[in-house]
């Protein structure tokens, strides 16, 4: 039974020859399936410890966190991811999280511990004119096209409306975001102005800048969350 066939235009596969090509592929794939599997097998894979960061907080948490992870859990599989606080706890209650960094907030089977107390700060252009002091007075706001923080990060926008409520001032944004990354844009390309968690000078570009506000700045607090049922030693 001929599987080629040779003419002056070269060499081809007969009909029989396709047919063996075809069965021969499928089981060179099975061939590298079980190999696969009996690697695995020989050696389970590592166990997964999955750990999420509010944007900006890995830069001063992840170094921490897999320092103690390989210390104590030498032979696990580290994953991390970034976003904010309401996602990550939508992950940590659905179980794709072990644990995150997060602004904490009352949630059903959702244990948080305070790990830091985080200053609030403004963050303005380098060359606006108020970036040449030290220190940002919020009564300052009035009159600059403001950034504020939308309905997402809860935690973060009550405890900014309060201070401004208790300054006494009174301003409507011209925008609302859902995260520091995108407000430190907006300061960037419309020459805004913010107030942001300290967390957020992690990744300030060069044209932005950010001020201690005066007087009693507001702190926000850094929580590490976890579900109470989680197993993981």
């Amino acid at each position: 039974m001929p599987l080629l066939t040779r003419s002056v235009h070269g060499v081809q596969l007969t009909e029989a020859g396709r047919v063996f090509l075809d069965h021969a592929r499928l089981a060179l794939m099975q061939a590298e399936a079980a190999t696969e599997g009996a690697r695995r097998a020989a050696q389970p894979s590592k166990p997964v410890f999955a750990i999420g960061f509010t944007t900006g907080q890995e830069v001063d948490w992840l170094p921490r966190a897999t320092r103690l992870l390989r210390n104590e859990l030498a032979d696990i599989e580290i994953r991390v991811s970034s976003d904010h606080s309401a996602t990550l706890a939508e992950e940590l209650v659905h179980g794709r999280l072990d644990v995150a960094f997060l602004r904490g907030e009352k949630m059903p089977d959702i244990e948080f511990k305070v790990v830091a107390q985080e200053p609030l700060v403004a963050v303005l252009p380098s060359d606006h004119r108020l970036a040449q002091r030290e220190t940002f007075d919020p009564k300052d706001l009035v009159g600059e096209t403001y950034i504020g923080i939308s309905k997402v990060p809860r935690v973060l926008r009550a405890l900014i409306a309060d201070y401004l409520d208790r300054c006494g001032i009174e301003i409507t944004p011209a925008f609302e975001i859902d995260n520091c990354a995108m407000a430190v844009s907006l300061v960037a390309s419309n020459r805004g102005v913010a107030i942001l968690p300290a967390s957020a000078r992690n990744f300030l570009p060069w044209s932005v800048v950010s001020r201690p506000l005066e007087g009693d700045a507001p702190t926000i607090a850094v929580t590490v969350g976890f579900r109470r049922d989680n197993a993981s030693p």
